[in-house]
């Protein structure tokens, strides 16, 4: 029994992941649904990121702040990823002290 409700599981969660796959290279989108869709990732990482920068410090939320403004700027310029995060917690580090 448990290995059938294993076995279920997996199809249930395998079956929704692997269609738009073999889906998605057949349909074509009108040119807003695209920019819209190539949006999405810089929204949610938005939305995961943002809450941690004002919680950084929760009494201060302005260090958090500008290490994120310090990241913005560095991401904008297009300096190396590892650069900006580095620069992020130097600036969030050095407000805090």
């Amino acid at each position: 029994m448990i290995v059938a409700v294993i076995i279920g599981m997996s199809l249930a969660t395998m079956i929704p992941r692997i269609i738009p796959a073999f889906i998605i290279d057949r349909l074509e989108f009108r040119g807003w649904i695209n920019r819209w869709l190539n949006a999405i990732p810089y929204a949610a990482l938005g939305a995961l990121i943002f809450p941690g920068i004002l919680t950084v410090k929760p009494d201060e939320p302005g260090i958090g702040l500008l290490g994120g403004i310090v990241a913005i700027i560095l991401a904008y310029v297009g300096l190396n990823i590892m650069l900006v995060v580095t620069a992020a917690i130097v600036t969030v580090l050095l407000l805090s002290i």
